[in-house]
């Protein structure tokens, strides 16, 4: 079952375990969740209060009615 999910997180979590940093996806685009993989940078050219749609791979932002 599809389901549209909104998030307002263009980020990265950090969470800083004894041995090194973790970033954790908090975009939900990364095709490695819940470890960022990088995909949010896509979110740097969204506007406030528009909501976007992404295809399965995280790619191709297309804004849509909210």
């Amino acid at each position: 079952m599809a389901r549209i999910v909104r998030i307002n997180a263009n980020r990265p979590i950090k969470i800083e375990p004894s041995d090194k940093p973790v970033w954790i996806c908090a975009c939900g685009l990364s095709q490695k969740f819940p470890l960022c993989d990088g995909h949010h940078k896509q979110c740097d050219a969204e506007q406030d209060g528009t909501v976007y749609t992404y295809d399965d791979q995280g790619n191709n932002p297309k804004p849509t009615a909210g």
